[in-house]
């Protein structure tokens, strides 16, 4: 891999990871609404939906944009986004057609991120050692 490509990847890391962050921050600070919409969306345990899911969505994206082992923090994402998908944007439960539609994009836009999050772990693992500008390199090879 290049400087320049290594630099390329480094800049889509962190605007990929700047996402994550946020959300994570937004799972943090507000906690007892997201519990609450977990419970209303009947995820198993609903707890989960608040600061522990920031505290994961910040360490993955950590992952990814300071590359500490950014394969893990990548599935890390991916195992986020998956349950996030199916449990909370679950479109075809519901009536209401402008929230239905609603949810759909949000689903969606889980669906591209898992993606995302899978592209990039491949990419990872793949490069292994040769990944450049990382902390720490892939622990998974390909």
């Amino acid at each position: 891999m290049t400087v320049s490509s290594g630099a390329i990847l480094l800049t889509g890391r962190v605007l990929f990871a700047a996402f994550f962050a946020s959300a994570a921050w937004g799972h943090i600070r507000s906690h007892a609404a997201r519990v609450e919409y977990g419970r209303a969306a009947r995820v198993p345990v609903p707890y989960v939906a608040g600061w522990p899911s920031g505290v994961w969505l910040a360490a993955g994206a950590a992952s990814i944009a300071l590359g500490v082992w950014p394969d893990i923090g990548a599935l890390m994402l991916a195992a986020f986004v998956l349950p996030a998908g199916l449990l909370l944007h679950a479109y075809w439960r519901v009536d209401d057609s402008g929230q239905r539609q609603t949810q759909k994009m949000a689903f969606l836009r889980n669906v591209a991120l898992l993606g995302a999050c899978l592209s990039l772990f491949a990419c990872f693992a793949t490069l292994g050692e040769q990944l450049r500008l990382v902390v720490a390199a892939p622990l998974v090879h390909l």
